[in-house]
């Protein structure tokens, strides 16, 4: 019986991440300049505090259309709490849990620590290689 891969193995690991107390107007000056939808926010032990996503910077933007204000944190617009996956998930329930999220890609932790990031087209690929 083959073993079945695990997100580990097809996950990226090479992450933009930001922290807390990170300037917002520098966060979303890399987001643009990467052209990322967003990134893990983490504390200094690692450990997966939040995403910052581009949903979250537009609220930024809007506000400071009225206020002309890109002050604050990445902690004060970040989304608190994401939902993650956890490091050796094999690939099958990966797929399923996409298949029933509205989201494209998920955190994934180890112990609470973040290792890597998995998405929808690393789980598609992981399991199209896995047929044959």
């Amino acid at each position: 019986m083959t073993q079945i891969p695990t997100i580990d193995d097809c996950m990226a690991t090479r992450l933009v991440t930001f922290k807390p107390a990170d300037n917002i107007h520098t966060a979303v000056r890399s987001l643009l300049d990467n052209g990322f939808s967003g990134a893990p926010v983490v504390d200094e032990a690692g450990r997966l505090v939040g995403v910052l996503s581009k949903k979250d910077c537009l609220k930024i933007a809007y506000q400071s259309s009225y206020h002309q204000d890109w002050s604050g944190t990445v902690a004060e617009y970040m989304s608190p709490d994401p939902e993650t996956m956890e490091s050796g998930t094999d690939i099958v329930q990966a797929a399923d849990r996409f298949v029933h999220s509205r989201y494209r890609r998920f955190p994934v932790i180890k112990k609470g620590v973040l290792i890597g990031q998995v998405s929808r087209a690393d789980i598609l690929k992981a399991i199209y290689q896995a047929s044959g």
